[in-house]
């Protein structure tokens, strides 16, 4: 098992780098870069902050710009050199490698703060997301799709599997506006919150009163994030358990007289669930970094998820591919997990073998 995890944390380094230069390559052909936004910038409203560009003061470059006269070239050199972008493709991918491997991920472009300070500052509030929405998820998901296979065609099952195609069908932003139109103001209750992880006085709390303040303003996004992944890891153990259920040798065990709490927990659950495993570091990733998105802008929550879609827009590449190489490297660890916890749920699983 050692050498098998070994070689999988070996094949991480060409996967990064994959991921890395293909990224790269596209973003080289994508058009409105850097340059181009902050001269349209200037160009358009004269009142671009060149803070950061103490080459040229901001009222010559404000006066030019009034003036019709376009940007001094040597402004637009000075602003290339502060990009990076005086070098050749090649050598700014090499460098970004080299400091990559020196955890060196740059500042942003436009925030005058380092990479890693705006992921850290931003993690906490896709974390508690995540965490919370995936606990929630599979707490639900894993009991009732048990049930749904053990009592399958009854109405129980009927009437849930109904349940399970609503909250399929609905995406999860518009759960999230319902759930803001019933009980956040919008037209009926005012219960929840609709701004923050937190209150702005939450440091002036107690601790029982903080936890109870944070679980507050998480209750209507995780619910609307739970209501739309709920179903299908639902229908996954629904159908995962049916499978192992009509398997010769559940019918066997009962033939011996093996009662049947025994044979669905003792036997089908540690076979069905590997398939249910095997989605979690996906979805964990998924939920983590890009499935709220829409729920972190409607709830005006500043995770990681509206950091990323921001820097795309904005063209800035130092979080871009900051980020893209820390949530890959992330997701990368997350898949060599699922296969650890394959072995811990079924020992008799041995990567090494299957491989030889």
């Amino acid at each position: 098992m050692y050498a098998y995890i070994a070689r999988r944390l070996l094949l991480m380094v060409p996967t990064l780098l994959g991921v890395l230069l293909i990224n790269f390559v596209i973003v080289q052909f994508a058009p409105g870069g850097p340059i181009e936004q902050v001269v349209a910038q200037l160009q358009g409203t004269a009142e671009y902050s060149t803070s950061r560009f103490s080459g040229v003061a901001a009222d010559e470059v404000a006066g030019e710009s009034r003036g019709g006269r376009g940007l001094d070239p040597e402004f637009i050199a000075e602003l290339e050199a502060q990009f990076g972008f005086d070098r050749p493709a090649h050598e700014r991918f090499l460098k970004m490698l080299w400091d990559y491997v020196r955890l060196d991920f740059g500042e942003s472009f436009y925030r005058d703060r380092s990479v890693l300070e705006l992921i850290g500052e931003k993690l906490p509030v896709s974390v508690s997301l995540g965490v919370w929405t995936l606990l929630l998820t599979y707490l639900i998901s894993i009991p009732l799709g048990i049930r749904k296979a053990v009592r399958d065609g009854s109405v129980f099952d009927v009437w849930t599997s109904a349940v399970v195609i609503v909250g399929y069908a609905i995406p999860g932003f518009l759960f999230a506006i319902l759930l803001i139109v019933l009980f956040a103001g919008g037209t009926y209750l005012d219960w929840f919150p609709l701004r923050g992880l937190v209150s702005d006085n939450w440091e002036e709390l107690s601790w029982p009163a903080r936890i109870a303040d944070y679980f507050w303003h998480l209750t209507l996004p995780v619910i609307s994030m739970v209501i739309g992944g709920f179903a299908g890891l639902t229908m996954l153990t629904k159908n995962s358990f049916l499978e192992e259920i009509h398997k010769q040798y559940v019918m066997t065990a009962r033939a011996k007289g093996v009662t049947e709490r025994r044979v669905l927990y003792g036997h089908v659950f540690r076979n069905a669930m590997l398939i249910v495993i095997a989605g979690f570091p996906a979805a964990f990733v998924g939920v983590l970094f890009t499935g709220a998105l829409l729920i972190e802008v409607i709830f005006s929550l500043d995770g990681l998820g509206l950091l990323g879609f921001q820097a795309v827009v904005n063209r800035d590449y130092p979080v871009v591919f900051g980020s893209l190489f820390i949530f890959t490297l992330v997701g990368l660890a997350l898949n060599l997990l699922g296969d650890l916890m394959y072995v811990a749920v079924d020992p008799r699983i041995d990567f090494e073998t299957r491989e030889g």
